[in-house]
């Protein structure tokens, strides 16, 4: 993508405070952040978002995300860490490239993610039928794909 500002990163053409890469992946500091060591980590490869990205490839995400994280949180002596994702302009995606932000967390330090709220009587089971059903027609798709 010619026009994305994670991929120019990624290419060496808007400067990054890097903190690490392998051969998929890319993290560096953000140039707005939550609270110190705040850090981006990106598919070098552009995929949209999370949504899009080929399931073998997310394997070496997650690891390179407790990689990273694990080292975030050393470095700046944090005593935990958030992992946050958008997928979606309506879910607060910016960047229209696949990212994750790892924030590290103080006691005390004031961030709260989002406030919480309750479901209306029976939602919650509308909503685990759909979960449930999605969850049965992979399993059923994975069996008709391996025959």
């Amino acid at each position: 993508m010619d026009e994305c500002i994670f991929c120019k990163i990624i290419k060496g053409e808007i400067p990054s405070n890097k903190v690490y890469e392998n051969k998929n992946f890319f993290a560096f500091l953000d140039i707005g952040p939550v609270n110190k060591g705040h850090t981006l980590v990106i598919p070098k490869k552009h995929y949209k978002n999370l949504l899009d990205m080929p399931e073998e490839e997310l394997k070496g995400y997650m690891e390179t995300i407790q990689k990273v994280s694990n080292a975030v949180k050393k470095g700046v002596n944090a005593e935990g860490i958030s992992i946050n994702m958008s997928n979606e302009s309506a879910a607060g995606q910016v960047v229209m490239h696949a990212h994750f932000h790892l924030i590290p967390r103080f006691k005390d330090d004031g961030l709260r993610l989002w406030p919480q709220g309750r479901y209306k009587e029976g939602e919650a089971d509308k909503i685990k039928e759909v979960k449930t059903w999605d969850a049965k027609r992979r399993r059923k798709n994975n069996k008709i794909n391996k025959k």
